[in-house]
């Protein structure tokens, strides 16, 4: 199943630098496994914002939820998904 997700961070502007830094490494580190995976194949940022546009490949919505709730940076997250169909039009 995929999905289109975006993500848009919002950090509070009074949490510890060193806390800020350590999250965004395992955020990272998280997403760059799933990647690797083929769970996350695509994502995209987007400018002038900390927000990302991510195509998701998983096998049930569930999953899709234990993964994006599984992100390090989750708590500080605005998401928003849209389940994605095969468009008759394609050519693939």
């Amino acid at each position: 199943m995929l999905f289109h997700v975006r993500m848009d961070v919002r950090i509070p502007h009074d949490m510890d630098p060193d806390v800020v830094a350590h999250t965004v490494a395992r955020e990272k580190a998280y997403s760059q496994q799933l990647q690797r995976s083929g769970k996350w194949p695509h994502i995209w940022r987007i400018v002038g914002e900390y927000s990302n546009f991510s195509i998701f490949d998983v096998e049930s919505n569930d999953e899709l939820h234990t993964l994006i709730s599984g992100l390090p940076l989750f708590p500080y997250m605005d998401i928003h998904v849209t389940p994605l169909a095969h468009h008759p039009s394609d050519i693939n």
